[in-house]
């Protein structure tokens, strides 16, 4: 099967997770920091969704999934192995043009979820479409070597250095982009992980661009080391 790569803005909309145990868990977690509203139907939950419940984080309803809880819902992932509920759950999404994530039954899904890597602002999703996500997990772990921490600070300070650029009303649409452009062709990443600020001060400043104080602040702290 071939997907459609996308990314859901999930911000203050309804999210039913079907189970309450450790896969649930790490479902949950994702939802909750993409902004979801969450609603738990589960009988048992894992220590950390029970925290979570007890403080209003989550919704939980103390029993098993009954045809009509999807009501209202914007997606839906079911995280059990139980088979019946598995298919009832996946009818009333599709009725309801929901969507659906059985976890770990690709051909009753309409969504699956890629393995990813979260790097402050970056986000890189890998999906070999349900071929094998044994694969999707060794390559994240190959491109989690290349995109190390030091990116957290680097798309903040793109993200500042990019307003500036739009904000400036002396340059030309064709002046900014090509600013824009020889940014994102610079090392900046590798001079934030060795903590080269002269190098990366010189590159900002030939673009005529002010280096954020807040961003500097967090250079100076020792969350990178020199070690290659």
């Amino acid at each position: 099967m071939k997907y459609y790569p996308v990314f859901l803005n999930l911000k203050n909309r309804l999210c039913i997770v079907i189970g309450g145990g450790k896969v649930a868990e790490r479902k949950i977690k994702m939802l909750l920091e993409a902004g979801a509203k969450i609603k738990v139907i589960s009988p048992e939950l894992t220590k950390d969704l029970t925290k979570l419940a007890d403080e209003k984080k989550i919704i939980w309803e103390k029993r098993e999934y009954k045809k009509g809880d999807l009501e209202g819902a914007w997606l839906v992932i079911t995280a059990t192995n139980n088979k019946k509920v598995q298919i009832e759950v996946q009818q009333e999404a599709e009725e309801k043009r929901i969507f659906c994530n059985i976890v770990d039954v690709p051909e009753l899904c309409s969504f699956i979820v890629p393995s990813v890597i979260k790097r402050g602002l970056l986000t890189i999703a890998i999906s070999t479409s349900s071929a094998s996500p044994a694969v999707s997990r060794r390559i994240r772990e190959n491109l989690e070597n290349l995109f190390g921490e030091e990116y957290v600070i680097y798309m903040n300070l793109m993200k500042n250095l990019r307003e500036q650029i739009l904000n400036n009303q002396n340059l030309s649409s064709q002046e900014k982009n090509e600013k824009l452009q020889r940014l994102a062709m610079a090392p900046i990443p590798k001079y934030i992980k060795y903590k080269d600020f002269n190098l990366l001060k010189t590159i900002i400043e030939k673009e005529g661009l002010t280096f954020p104080s807040d961003i500097l602040d967090l250079l100076n702290t020792n969350i990178f080391s020199r070690e290659s």
